[in-house]
Protein backbone atom coordinates (compact mmCIF):
# COMPACT_ATOMS: atom_id res chain seq x y z
CA UNK A 1 0.00 0.00 0.00
CA UNK A 2 1.39 3.37 -1.02
CA UNK A 3 2.15 5.82 1.75
CA UNK A 4 0.97 9.39 1.07
CA UNK A 5 3.62 12.08 0.60
CA UNK A 6 3.71 15.34 2.54
CA UNK A 7 6.10 18.02 1.24
CA UNK A 8 7.58 20.84 3.32
CA UNK A 9 8.14 23.91 1.14
CA UNK A 10 8.96 27.57 1.69
CA UNK A 11 11.59 30.23 1.24
CA UNK A 12 15.05 29.80 2.82
CA UNK A 13 15.75 30.14 6.54
CA UNK A 14 12.21 29.63 7.78
CA UNK A 15 13.16 26.44 9.66
CA UNK A 16 11.96 23.69 7.31
CA UNK A 17 14.76 21.29 8.17
CA UNK A 18 14.33 21.82 11.91
CA UNK A 19 10.60 21.22 11.55
CA UNK A 20 11.32 18.12 9.45
CA UNK A 21 13.49 16.70 12.24
CA UNK A 22 10.86 17.51 14.84
CA UNK A 23 8.01 15.87 12.92
CA UNK A 24 9.85 12.64 12.13
CA UNK A 25 11.15 12.46 15.68
CA UNK A 26 14.85 12.32 14.88
CA UNK A 27 17.76 14.62 14.19
CA UNK A 28 18.46 13.88 10.54
CA UNK A 29 21.09 15.65 8.44
CA UNK A 30 18.73 17.11 5.85
CA UNK A 31 20.94 20.02 4.83
CA UNK A 32 24.44 18.60 4.54
CA UNK A 33 24.40 15.09 3.19
CA UNK A 34 27.13 12.56 3.94
CA UNK A 35 28.30 10.65 0.85
CA UNK A 36 28.08 6.89 1.19
CA UNK A 37 25.19 6.76 3.63
CA UNK A 38 22.43 4.30 2.84
CA UNK A 39 19.94 7.05 2.06
CA UNK A 40 19.69 10.79 1.67
CA UNK A 41 18.05 12.59 4.55
CA UNK A 42 15.59 14.05 2.06
CA UNK A 43 12.59 12.02 3.15
CA UNK A 44 11.66 9.96 6.18
CA UNK A 45 8.64 7.99 7.37
CA UNK A 46 6.38 9.69 9.90
CA UNK A 47 3.38 8.44 11.88
CA UNK A 48 0.62 10.22 13.72
CA UNK A 49 -2.81 9.14 14.95
CA UNK A 50 -2.46 5.77 13.25
CA UNK A 51 -1.59 7.20 9.80
CA UNK A 52 1.82 6.76 8.25
CA UNK A 53 3.18 9.02 5.54
CA UNK A 54 6.44 10.05 3.93
CA UNK A 55 7.63 13.51 4.92
CA UNK A 56 9.81 15.30 2.34
CA UNK A 57 12.10 18.23 3.06
CA UNK A 58 12.84 20.56 0.13
CA UNK A 59 15.44 23.24 -0.41
CA UNK A 60 14.51 26.86 0.18
CA UNK A 61 12.79 28.48 -2.80
CA UNK A 62 14.41 31.77 -3.78
CA UNK A 63 12.46 33.70 -6.39
CA UNK A 64 13.60 36.89 -8.12
CA UNK A 65 10.96 39.51 -7.36
CA UNK A 66 10.82 42.93 -8.97
CA UNK A 67 10.88 46.20 -7.09
CA UNK A 68 13.89 45.30 -4.97
CA UNK A 69 12.09 42.71 -2.84
CA UNK A 70 13.60 39.40 -1.70
CA UNK A 71 17.13 39.68 -3.09
CA UNK A 72 18.65 36.39 -4.08
CA UNK A 73 21.40 34.98 -1.93
CA UNK A 74 24.96 35.30 -3.18
CA UNK A 75 25.79 32.81 -5.89
CA UNK A 76 22.23 31.52 -6.33
CA UNK A 77 21.32 33.57 -9.41
CA UNK A 78 22.39 30.94 -11.98
CA UNK A 79 20.24 28.29 -10.28
CA UNK A 80 16.83 29.99 -9.93
CA UNK A 81 15.14 27.49 -12.24
CA UNK A 82 16.80 24.50 -10.60
CA UNK A 83 15.97 25.65 -7.08
CA UNK A 84 12.35 26.13 -8.06
CA UNK A 85 12.46 22.73 -9.75
CA UNK A 86 13.45 21.06 -6.49
CA UNK A 87 10.24 22.13 -4.84
CA UNK A 88 8.10 21.60 -7.93
CA UNK A 89 9.14 17.94 -8.11
CA UNK A 90 8.20 17.41 -4.47
CA UNK A 91 4.98 19.39 -4.88
CA UNK A 92 4.02 17.40 -7.97
CA UNK A 93 4.18 14.14 -6.02
CA UNK A 94 2.67 15.43 -2.78
CA UNK A 95 -0.71 14.47 -1.38
CA UNK A 96 -0.51 17.36 1.08
CA UNK A 97 1.79 20.39 1.34
CA UNK A 98 3.06 22.23 4.40
CA UNK A 99 4.12 25.79 3.56
CA UNK A 100 6.58 26.88 6.26
CA UNK A 101 6.76 30.62 7.02
CA UNK A 102 8.51 32.71 9.67
CA UNK A 103 6.39 34.74 12.11
CA UNK A 104 9.41 36.81 13.19
CA UNK A 105 9.71 38.39 9.74
CA UNK A 106 6.00 38.42 8.94
CA UNK A 107 4.44 37.94 5.54
CA UNK A 108 6.99 38.68 2.81
CA UNK A 109 6.81 39.09 -0.94
CA UNK A 110 8.79 35.83 -1.21
CA UNK A 111 6.11 33.99 0.79
CA UNK A 112 3.48 35.37 -1.58
CA UNK A 113 5.46 34.19 -4.59
CA UNK A 114 5.81 30.68 -3.16
CA UNK A 115 2.06 30.65 -2.48
CA UNK A 116 1.41 31.71 -6.06
CA UNK A 117 3.67 28.89 -7.25
CA UNK A 118 1.46 26.43 -5.37
CA UNK A 119 -1.74 27.89 -6.81
CA UNK A 120 -0.49 27.92 -10.41
CA UNK A 121 0.69 24.35 -10.18
CA UNK A 122 -2.81 22.99 -9.51
CA UNK A 123 -4.40 25.28 -12.08
CA UNK A 124 -2.00 24.08 -14.78
CA UNK A 125 -2.67 20.46 -13.87
CA UNK A 126 -6.42 21.05 -14.12
CA UNK A 127 -7.20 19.14 -10.95
CA UNK A 128 -8.54 19.90 -7.49
CA UNK A 129 -6.01 21.81 -5.40
CA UNK A 130 -3.62 19.85 -3.22
CA UNK A 131 -4.36 20.58 0.46
CA UNK A 132 -2.00 23.20 1.87
CA UNK A 133 -1.34 23.81 5.58
CA UNK A 134 0.64 26.87 6.65
CA UNK A 135 3.08 26.20 9.47
CA UNK A 136 3.89 29.59 11.01
CA UNK A 137 7.24 28.73 12.54
CA UNK A 138 9.22 30.41 15.35
CA UNK A 139 6.02 31.16 17.27
CA UNK A 140 7.77 30.86 20.62
CA UNK A 141 5.38 32.97 22.72
CA UNK A 142 1.77 34.19 22.86
CA UNK A 143 2.49 37.41 20.96
CA UNK A 144 4.05 35.50 18.09
CA UNK A 145 1.10 33.10 18.09
CA UNK A 146 -1.10 36.10 17.31
CA UNK A 147 1.29 37.26 14.59
CA UNK A 148 0.82 33.92 12.84
CA UNK A 149 -2.70 34.73 11.70
CA UNK A 150 -1.35 37.35 9.29
CA UNK A 151 -0.58 34.45 6.96
CA UNK A 152 -4.27 33.75 6.35
CA UNK A 153 -3.88 36.57 3.82
CA UNK A 154 -2.16 34.04 1.53
CA UNK A 155 -5.55 32.39 1.04
CA UNK A 156 -4.14 28.87 0.96
CA UNK A 157 -5.42 27.06 4.02
CA UNK A 158 -5.26 26.60 7.77
CA UNK A 159 -2.50 28.43 9.66
CA UNK A 160 -0.90 26.56 12.58
CA UNK A 161 1.53 28.46 14.87
CA UNK A 162 4.47 26.19 15.70
CA UNK A 163 7.93 26.28 17.19
CA UNK A 164 10.10 23.69 15.49
CA UNK A 165 12.87 24.28 18.03
CA UNK A 166 10.71 23.79 21.13
CA UNK A 167 8.01 21.54 19.67
CA UNK A 168 5.09 23.84 20.50
CA UNK A 169 2.14 23.39 18.15
CA UNK A 170 3.61 20.44 16.28
CA UNK A 171 0.87 18.12 17.54
CA UNK A 172 -1.76 20.48 16.10
CA UNK A 173 0.20 20.57 12.85
CA UNK A 174 0.33 16.78 12.64
CA UNK A 175 -3.41 16.62 13.34
CA UNK A 176 -3.98 19.00 10.42
CA UNK A 177 -1.70 16.96 8.15
CA UNK A 178 -3.57 13.73 8.93
CA UNK A 179 -6.90 15.45 8.23
CA UNK A 180 -5.57 16.61 4.86
CA UNK A 181 -4.36 13.18 3.72
CA UNK A 182 -6.44 11.24 1.22
CA UNK A 183 -8.46 8.31 2.57
CA UNK A 184 -6.46 5.17 3.22
CA UNK A 185 -6.32 2.89 0.22
CA UNK A 186 -7.97 -0.48 0.40
CA UNK A 187 -5.79 -3.45 -0.44
CA UNK A 188 -6.31 -4.77 -3.95
CA UNK A 189 -7.11 -8.29 -2.79
CA UNK A 190 -8.50 -9.28 -6.18
CA UNK A 191 -5.19 -8.62 -7.96
CA UNK A 192 -2.87 -11.62 -7.64
CA UNK A 193 -0.19 -10.13 -9.89
CA UNK A 194 3.32 -9.77 -8.50
CA UNK A 195 4.28 -6.10 -8.77
CA UNK A 196 7.92 -5.46 -9.68
CA UNK A 197 9.35 -1.92 -9.70
CA UNK A 198 12.50 -1.23 -11.69
CA UNK A 199 14.54 1.52 -10.05
CA UNK A 200 17.92 3.10 -10.58
CA UNK A 201 19.81 6.09 -11.81
CA UNK A 202 19.32 7.17 -15.43
CA UNK A 203 21.50 5.55 -18.04
CA UNK A 204 21.89 2.29 -16.14
CA UNK A 205 19.69 0.55 -18.72
CA UNK A 206 16.37 0.53 -16.94
CA UNK A 207 14.22 1.13 -20.01
CA UNK A 208 16.30 -1.33 -22.03
CA UNK A 209 15.65 -4.01 -19.42
CA UNK A 210 11.90 -3.32 -19.45
CA UNK A 211 11.80 -3.51 -23.23
CA UNK A 212 13.86 -6.70 -23.23
CA UNK A 213 11.56 -8.35 -20.67
CA UNK A 214 8.43 -7.38 -22.53
CA UNK A 215 9.88 -8.37 -25.88
CA UNK A 216 10.89 -11.82 -24.67
CA UNK A 217 7.57 -12.56 -23.01
CA UNK A 218 5.47 -11.24 -25.94
CA UNK A 219 2.37 -11.70 -23.77
CA UNK A 220 1.57 -8.13 -22.78
CA UNK A 221 -2.03 -7.81 -21.67
CA UNK A 222 -2.06 -4.03 -21.37
CA UNK A 223 0.21 -1.04 -21.03
CA UNK A 224 -1.46 1.77 -19.15
CA UNK A 225 -0.38 4.74 -17.10
CA UNK A 226 0.06 3.82 -13.46
CA UNK A 227 -1.15 5.76 -10.48
CA UNK A 228 2.36 7.16 -10.04
CA UNK A 229 3.35 9.99 -12.36
CA UNK A 230 6.25 9.06 -14.61
CA UNK A 231 5.67 5.37 -13.92
CA UNK A 232 4.17 3.02 -16.47
CA UNK A 233 2.58 -0.31 -15.59
CA UNK A 234 3.03 -3.14 -18.08
CA UNK A 235 1.31 -6.48 -17.52
CA UNK A 236 2.75 -9.75 -18.73
CA UNK A 237 2.60 -13.41 -17.85
CA UNK A 238 5.61 -15.43 -16.73
CA UNK A 239 4.53 -19.07 -16.77
CA UNK A 240 1.31 -19.21 -14.78
CA UNK A 241 2.07 -16.03 -12.81
CA UNK A 242 0.82 -12.60 -13.85
CA UNK A 243 3.39 -9.83 -13.37
CA UNK A 244 3.08 -6.05 -13.34
CA UNK A 245 6.28 -4.23 -14.27
CA UNK A 246 6.40 -0.71 -12.86
CA UNK A 247 8.88 1.28 -14.92
CA UNK A 248 9.83 4.28 -12.80
CA UNK A 249 11.53 7.51 -13.75
CA UNK A 250 15.31 7.36 -13.46
CA UNK A 251 16.91 8.50 -10.23
CA UNK A 252 19.77 10.71 -11.30
CA UNK A 253 23.22 11.07 -9.79
CA UNK A 254 23.70 13.83 -7.27
CA UNK A 255 26.23 16.52 -8.03
CA UNK A 256 25.23 17.12 -11.66
CA UNK A 257 23.56 20.40 -10.70
CA UNK A 258 25.20 22.62 -8.11
CA UNK A 259 22.02 23.20 -6.15
CA UNK A 260 21.42 19.49 -5.67
CA UNK A 261 18.37 19.36 -7.95
CA UNK A 262 19.03 15.80 -9.03
CA UNK A 263 18.62 14.31 -5.57
CA UNK A 264 14.95 15.29 -5.64
CA UNK A 265 14.23 13.11 -8.67
CA UNK A 266 14.05 10.13 -6.31
CA UNK A 267 10.56 11.36 -5.44
CA UNK A 268 9.38 10.32 -8.88
CA UNK A 269 9.83 6.69 -7.83
CA UNK A 270 8.44 6.97 -4.28
CA UNK A 271 4.88 5.95 -4.98
CA UNK A 272 5.88 3.34 -7.54
CA UNK A 273 8.10 1.53 -5.04
CA UNK A 274 5.33 1.82 -2.47
CA UNK A 275 3.04 -0.18 -4.77
CA UNK A 276 5.63 -2.87 -5.51
CA UNK A 277 6.34 -6.24 -3.93
CA UNK A 278 9.86 -6.51 -5.33
CA UNK A 279 12.27 -3.81 -6.51
CA UNK A 280 14.90 -4.51 -9.14
CA UNK A 281 17.81 -2.20 -8.33
CA UNK A 282 19.87 -1.65 -11.47
CA UNK A 283 23.57 -0.82 -11.21
CA UNK A 284 25.94 0.26 -13.97
CA UNK A 285 28.71 -2.36 -14.08
CA UNK A 286 31.21 0.15 -15.49
CA UNK A 287 30.58 2.70 -12.75
CA UNK A 288 30.19 0.33 -9.81
CA UNK A 289 28.18 1.12 -6.70
CA UNK A 290 27.73 4.85 -6.15
CA UNK A 291 26.49 6.77 -3.14
CA UNK A 292 23.22 7.35 -4.99
CA UNK A 293 22.80 3.61 -5.55
CA UNK A 294 23.20 3.12 -1.79
CA UNK A 295 20.64 5.86 -1.21
CA UNK A 296 18.11 4.17 -3.48
CA UNK A 297 18.71 0.80 -1.83
CA UNK A 298 18.24 2.35 1.60
CA UNK A 299 14.97 3.91 0.53
CA UNK A 300 13.65 0.58 -0.81
CA UNK A 301 14.51 -1.09 2.51
CA UNK A 302 12.86 1.74 4.43
CA UNK A 303 9.71 0.72 2.58
CA UNK A 304 10.37 -2.94 3.58
CA UNK A 305 10.32 -4.07 -0.04
CA UNK A 306 12.13 -7.12 -1.36
CA UNK A 307 15.14 -6.52 -3.60
CA UNK A 308 17.08 -8.05 -6.46
CA UNK A 309 20.31 -6.27 -7.43
CA UNK A 310 20.87 -6.26 -11.20
CA UNK A 311 24.37 -5.45 -12.46
CA UNK A 312 23.77 -4.25 -16.02
CA UNK A 313 26.27 -3.67 -18.86
CA UNK A 314 28.31 -6.64 -17.65
CA UNK A 315 29.39 -7.28 -21.25
CA UNK A 316 31.23 -3.94 -21.31
CA UNK A 317 33.18 -4.85 -18.17
CA UNK A 318 34.21 -8.20 -19.65
CA UNK A 319 35.43 -6.44 -22.80
CA UNK A 320 37.44 -3.85 -20.88
CA UNK A 321 40.11 -6.17 -19.48
CA UNK A 322 43.66 -6.70 -20.72
CA UNK A 323 46.06 -9.62 -20.25
CA UNK A 324 47.91 -7.59 -17.60
CA UNK A 325 44.72 -6.31 -15.99
CA UNK A 326 41.97 -8.91 -16.48
CA UNK A 327 38.35 -7.92 -15.71
CA UNK A 328 36.86 -9.08 -12.40
CA UNK A 329 34.96 -12.33 -12.24
CA UNK A 330 31.29 -12.35 -11.29
CA UNK A 331 32.26 -13.69 -7.86
CA UNK A 332 34.80 -10.90 -7.32
CA UNK A 333 32.47 -8.17 -8.54
CA UNK A 334 29.55 -9.59 -6.56
CA UNK A 335 31.65 -9.60 -3.38
CA UNK A 336 32.49 -5.96 -4.03
CA UNK A 337 28.82 -5.08 -4.46
CA UNK A 338 27.89 -6.86 -1.22
CA UNK A 339 30.68 -5.07 0.62
CA UNK A 340 29.49 -1.67 -0.57
CA UNK A 341 25.82 -2.54 -0.02
CA UNK A 342 26.43 -4.57 3.12
CA UNK A 343 22.91 -3.93 4.41
CA UNK A 344 21.72 -5.93 1.36
CA UNK A 345 23.70 -9.06 2.12
CA UNK A 346 20.55 -11.21 1.84
CA UNK A 347 19.64 -10.25 -1.74
CA UNK A 348 20.52 -12.03 -4.99
CA UNK A 349 22.90 -10.28 -7.40
CA UNK A 350 22.42 -10.94 -11.13
CA UNK A 351 24.74 -9.97 -13.99
CA UNK A 352 23.11 -9.07 -17.29
CA UNK A 353 23.38 -7.11 -20.49
CA UNK A 354 20.00 -5.58 -21.25
CA UNK A 355 21.35 -4.51 -24.63
CA UNK A 356 22.31 -8.00 -25.81
CA UNK A 357 19.85 -9.94 -23.65
CA UNK A 358 22.59 -11.96 -21.93
CA UNK A 359 21.41 -13.12 -18.50
CA UNK A 360 18.03 -11.39 -18.75
CA UNK A 361 16.24 -14.75 -18.81
CA UNK A 362 17.01 -15.12 -15.07
CA UNK A 363 15.57 -11.77 -13.98
CA UNK A 364 11.86 -12.57 -13.78
CA UNK A 365 12.34 -16.07 -12.36
CA UNK A 366 14.59 -14.67 -9.60
CA UNK A 367 12.16 -11.83 -8.84
CA UNK A 368 9.28 -14.31 -8.57
CA UNK A 369 11.37 -16.55 -6.30
CA UNK A 370 11.99 -13.53 -4.07
CA UNK A 371 8.28 -12.69 -4.14
CA UNK A 372 7.48 -16.26 -2.98
CA UNK A 373 9.91 -15.85 -0.08
CA UNK A 374 8.12 -12.64 0.84
CA UNK A 375 4.92 -14.54 1.65
CA UNK A 376 6.56 -17.61 3.20
CA UNK A 377 4.96 -18.70 6.49
CA UNK A 378 6.75 -20.87 9.08
CA UNK A 379 4.67 -23.19 11.33
CA UNK A 380 4.81 -22.06 14.95
CA UNK A 381 6.18 -25.33 16.35
CA UNK A 382 8.94 -25.48 13.75
CA UNK A 383 9.81 -21.83 14.31
CA UNK A 384 10.15 -22.33 18.05
CA UNK A 385 12.46 -25.31 17.56
CA UNK A 386 14.73 -23.20 15.36
CA UNK A 387 14.78 -20.30 17.83
CA UNK A 388 15.34 -22.61 20.80
CA UNK A 389 18.30 -24.30 19.08
CA UNK A 390 19.74 -20.91 18.16
CA UNK A 391 19.57 -19.76 21.79
CA UNK A 392 21.23 -22.97 23.01
CA UNK A 393 24.09 -22.53 20.51
CA UNK A 394 24.59 -18.88 21.36
CA UNK A 395 22.86 -17.68 24.56
CA UNK A 396 22.24 -13.92 24.86
CA UNK A 397 24.73 -11.98 26.96
CA UNK A 398 23.64 -10.63 30.33
CA UNK A 399 23.21 -6.88 30.80
CA UNK A 400 23.46 -5.37 34.29
CA UNK A 401 23.18 -8.86 35.74
CA UNK A 402 20.03 -9.73 33.76
CA UNK A 403 19.84 -12.04 30.76
CA UNK A 404 17.27 -12.06 27.97
CA UNK A 405 14.91 -15.03 28.06
CA UNK A 406 12.93 -15.94 24.94
CA UNK A 407 9.82 -17.91 25.89
CA UNK A 408 8.30 -18.53 22.48
CA UNK A 409 8.02 -17.08 18.98
CA UNK A 410 5.32 -16.78 16.36
CA UNK A 411 5.08 -15.44 12.84
CA UNK A 412 2.57 -12.63 12.99
CA UNK A 413 2.41 -11.72 9.32
CA UNK A 414 3.84 -12.06 5.81
CA UNK A 415 4.59 -9.48 3.12
CA UNK A 416 7.10 -8.89 4.68
CA UNK A 417 7.62 -11.82 7.09
CA UNK A 418 7.09 -10.53 10.63
CA UNK A 419 8.06 -12.43 13.77
CA UNK A 420 7.11 -11.76 17.38
CA UNK A 421 9.46 -12.96 20.12
CA UNK A 422 7.87 -13.07 23.58
CA UNK A 423 10.53 -12.35 26.19
CA UNK A 424 11.02 -11.42 29.81
CA UNK A 425 12.13 -7.85 29.02
CA UNK A 426 12.28 -6.39 25.47
CA UNK A 427 14.94 -3.90 26.60
CA UNK A 428 17.37 -6.81 26.95
CA UNK A 429 17.12 -7.62 23.24
CA UNK A 430 20.34 -6.09 21.86
CA UNK A 431 20.30 -5.31 18.14
CA UNK A 432 23.29 -7.62 17.58
CA UNK A 433 21.38 -10.56 19.06
CA UNK A 434 18.33 -9.69 17.00
CA UNK A 435 20.57 -9.72 13.92
CA UNK A 436 21.94 -13.11 14.98
CA UNK A 437 18.41 -14.54 15.19
CA UNK A 438 17.57 -13.02 11.80
CA UNK A 439 20.63 -14.69 10.29
CA UNK A 440 19.57 -18.02 11.78
CA UNK A 441 16.13 -17.67 10.19
CA UNK A 442 17.74 -16.87 6.84
CA UNK A 443 20.13 -19.83 7.09
CA UNK A 444 17.18 -22.11 7.79
CA UNK A 445 14.48 -20.71 5.51
CA UNK A 446 16.38 -18.48 3.07
CA UNK A 447 13.91 -15.56 2.80
CA UNK A 448 15.88 -14.67 -0.31
CA UNK A 449 15.94 -10.95 -1.06
CA UNK A 450 13.32 -10.17 1.58
CA UNK A 451 13.64 -7.96 4.67
CA UNK A 452 12.42 -9.43 7.95
CA UNK A 453 10.74 -7.75 10.88
CA UNK A 454 11.60 -9.06 14.36
CA UNK A 455 9.85 -7.57 17.35
CA UNK A 456 10.42 -8.44 21.01
CA UNK A 457 7.33 -8.32 23.23
CA UNK A 458 6.98 -8.80 26.95
CA UNK A 459 5.15 -12.03 27.83
CA UNK A 460 1.70 -11.22 29.18
CA UNK A 461 2.20 -12.92 32.57
CA UNK A 462 5.38 -10.84 33.08
CA UNK A 463 3.32 -7.66 32.68
CA UNK A 464 1.06 -8.51 35.60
Amino acid sequence: MTKPIVALVGRPNVGKSTLFNRLVGARLAVVDETPGTTRDRLQAPAEWAGRTFTLVDTGGIEIAIGGGHAPLSTGSEPFIAQIRGQAEIAIAEADAIVLVVDVTTGLTAADEQVAELLRRRDQRAGRPPTPVIIAANKADNVARDQDAYEFYALGLGEVIPVSAVHGAGTGDLLDAIVRALPPEEEAEAEDDAVKIAIVGRPNVGKSSLVNRLLGEERLIVSSVAGTTRDAIDARLRAGDQEVVLIDTAGIRRRGKVGTGLEKYSVLRALKAVGRADVALLLLDAEEGVTAQDAHIAGFVLDEMKSVVVIVNKWDLVKQSGTPDNPPPTMAEYGARVREQLRFLDFVPVLFISAKTGKGVEHVLSTALDVADNRVKRIPTGELNRVIRDAVLRHPPAAHAGRALRIYYATQADVDPPTFLLFVNDPRLMHFTYERYLENVLRETYSFLGTPLRLSARRRKRDME
